[in-house]
């Protein structure tokens, strides 16, 4: 499919920019209001049927309370009910979706973006992305004209009052009845995001004594030096603690990174890993679903286990497809997001954290021991900023360069330039056995990519 808005994640951008500006997500919630109504009016035609509903979370973006009311008047104009939660997890609207049987779920949320991006993310009736026919047909529906039905039936908007607890006993329900937390201090890490109010409650409730940090949004301050993409905080807040483990999750939370009590991080291999042989115990995996990112080490430590395992598109989505084709349940992102899907339709930090911590209680020891022999190769990743359409590809020097470092590693690393989804940014990530070559390698590569863009 041909995406002229939707990226691997919705619709994303910088606020006030095209595609995120008040009008344009107006448009876009009665797009998908049309579409949304057309299709349950097609279902129920035989007895009539009432107007559809949709929920519509956000996170923490000063930004949210604009989009969050565009999106409600473009949906009522389409004759479409709006529930509103206010800020919470992106994968809580996945829930809440499905436990509410609305036909379909929103998230105002840029993720691990700082403030000034945002962006629109959507969930099925069933708790997972948006299949790609689906999005085909709001993007055709946003070149009509912007029409309202009669005002007998537009749509209606009522707060979901205790969204929050429903949420808190789902990630509390996913967590075994015959274990607890009781003896564990943890840090919890919310980067001033959606999960400040949840999180620390889900895992206080089941026994630990929590500490939270980026627990004080601003409207500013989302993922801004705390979280997941910015651990260092939580590392530094464990060890002035003494707390047994520490929780980072991102601005929706819908990944996770986790610090053990001497200052360690655990990144989104190993804490699946972590999950995967927990899964071993109770009985067999079919198989595990990575990235392109994905680092080599977890590969040959499924393949020792004998678990199958394959790459995708980075991105969860992707992930998730791939799921679905194989008919498996594990995957995951080195950057922290990890899919059960035997406790969760979508990926969920606060859930998969409850999965790290759940083997914990089982095994016993620290996450150190929950990975056995699994040593991460070195690997870098670097960040270049892109022009849109530039064409990285074809270039000669980026081409020639990247056949150099290929050379230079003999067949004992990697090599992967993509451009991202939601940024404007091309990555440049190279892996390998011998940390120096590979910061080598991944610098000469960057520094290539700077030069044909600026030429």
């Amino acid at each position: 499919m041909t995406r002229k808005y939707f990226g691997t994640d919705g619709v994303r951008g910088r606020v006030g920019e095209i595609p995120i500006t008040p009008d344009f997500v107006m448009r876009l919630g009665h797009a998908t209001g049309r579409v949304l109504a057309a299709r349950e009016s097609g279902r129920h035609h035989a007895k009539g049927s009432e107007r559809p509903a949709v929920l519509i979370g956000k996170d923490t973006r000063i930004s949210g309370y604009m989009l969050e009311a565009a999106l409600e008047a473009g949906f009522s104009a389409a004759g479409v009910d709006v529930c509103l939660v206010g800020p919470m997890p992106t994968p809580a609207i996945a829930y809440l979706t499905r436990a509410l049987r609305l036909q379909a779920g929103i998230v105002i949320s840029a993720s691990h973006n700082p403030y000034y991006d945002n962006g629109i993310k959507f969930f099925s009736a069933r708790g997972t992305k948006l299949p790609d026919e689906l999005e085909s047909e709001i993007e055709a529906a946003l070149d009509e004209p912007l029409s309202c039905v009669p005002s007998a039936g537009l749509g209606r908007a009522r707060r979901i009052d205790d969204a929050d607890g429903r949420y808190i006993e789902f990630c509390k329900g996913t967590f075994p009845f015959e274990h607890d937390l009781r003896g564990l201090k943890i840090v919890v890490d919310c980067a001033n995001g959606a999960a400040y109010h949840i999180a620390p409650h889900v895992f206080h409730e089941l026994g630990a004594e929590v500490t939270t940090i980026g627990a004080d949004p601003n409207g500013l301050n989302i993922n801004q030096e705390v979280g997941a993409t910015a651990p260092a905080a939580l590392r530094e807040a464990v060890l002035a603690q003494g707390a047994d483990i520490g929780i980072a999750l991102d601005g929706d939370a819908d990944r996770v990174m986790m610090v053990d009590a001497a200052g360690n991080l655990y990144d989104g291999d190993q804490l699946l890993f972590a999950v995967i042989r927990s899964r071993l115990r109770q009985g067999t995996v079919a198989g595990v679903v990575g990235t392109l990112m994905t680092n080599l080490a977890l590969e040959h430590a499924l393949a020792a286990f004998k678990v199958p395992f394959v790459r995708t598109a980075v991105g969860d989505r992707y992930v998730m497809d791939m799921l679905q084709q194989k008919g498996w349940l594990y995957g995951g992102e080195n950057s922290g997001h990890i899919l059960c899907l035997d406790r969760h339709t979508t990926g969920d930090g606060i859930v998969s954290a409850l999965q790290v911590l759940s083997a914990l209680r089982e095994e016993g020891g620290d996450l150190q021991r929950l990975l056995g022999d699994l040593k991460l190769y070195p690997q870098k990743l670097i960040n270049v900023a892109l022009s849109k359409g530039f064409p990285w590809q074809e270039h000669p020097l980026i081409s020639s360069v990247q056949r150099e470092v290929e050379s230079d590693l003999n067949g004992c690393g990697r090599v992967l330039l993509r451009a991202s989804g939601t940024e404007p940014l091309l990555r440049v990530m190279v892996e390998g056995q011998d940390a120096s070559v590979v910061l080598r390698a991944a610098e000469r590569l960057a520094a290539a990519v700077r030069e044909a863009v600026s030429s």
